[in-house]
């Protein structure tokens, strides 16, 4: 009959091997860079294992965890349409998001959360950057860009940048979404709730004293560019990809 100090042993090694994994999918992405298909199945991939992490372990063996937090420097002062994306990355890897100002003026981004959750927020936070870069560039290098008049293209980039984002966010609630069903219907026991509480407690700790902010855009917003830069998020088939 195996002890409790080896059934945690065992629940550690399980974690080390998922924070492995990530880091060396997240090192190896952002090395190559990625496009938004490749950022996509990578959260699917990632989900995957969290999701199989997270089933493996019991109610006490998740207690026995500390949360982690990671902050990420992004050197900028202005908020852009990428960083919309962080509070559903957060959602979807079941931890916590917020921003800060640096002494510098710049907005680092918080997450907070279980460790390997923490690490796939991460991982998704890199690879989702780079498909905003990489589809960018696309998007600079298409004929509808080339159709705006000079003094509408950076009205236009960001248009598309907003519609991208967008996309990106539809998608990963929709598998989200598809994950949990998968989980009821397997007769898995949603251990989110656990996550949450645990979460809580933690951050109650830490005397933070956060409020939500409204991120809605007021700028100017060109139909086309944004429909474009959506679809291009939304489009995605993971199915076949998991499945390989």
């Amino acid at each position: 009959m195996c002890s409790a100090k080896t059934a945690n042993k065992t629940s550690r090694d399980e974690l080390d091997k998922v924070l492995a994994r990530i880091q060396a999918l997240r090192a190896k992405t952002v090395a190559q860079g990625c496009t938004e298909e490749e950022a996509l199945l990578a959260a699917a991939k990632v989900a995957e294992m969290l999701h199989r992490y997270g089933l493996s372990l019991s109610e006490v063996e998740m207690k026995d965890q500390s949360c982690a937090g990671e902050g990420i420097e992004t050197n900028r002062r202005r908020r852009s349409p990428f960083d919309d994306c962080v509070g559903t990355i957060a959602e979807f890897c079941d931890c916590r998001s917020w921003y800060e100002m640096t002494a510098a003026g710049h907005i680092r981004h918080i997450f907070f959360g279980m460790p390997a959750d923490v690490a796939g927020a991460r991982y998704l936070y890199d690879t989702i950057e780079e498909a905003f870069e990489t589809e960018t560039k696309n998007f600079k290098n298409s004929d509808l860009y080339e159709k705006h008049t000079s003094g509408d293209r950076r009205t236009a980039t960001s248009s598309f940048q907003t519609g991208f984002g967008q996309g990106i966010r539809t998608k990963l609630r929709a598998l989200k979404d598809a994950r949990t069903e998968k989980a009821q219907a397997s007769g898995g026991r949603d251990l989110v709730p656990i996550k949450n509480g645990l979460i809580e407690d933690e951050l109650s700790g830490l005397g933070l004293n956060l409020r939500s902010i409204n991120t809605a855009s007021r700028k100017r917003i060109l139909s086309k560019a944004f429909h474009t830069g959506r679809v291009k998020g939304e489009s995605m088939d993971f199915e076949d990809k998991l499945a390989g």
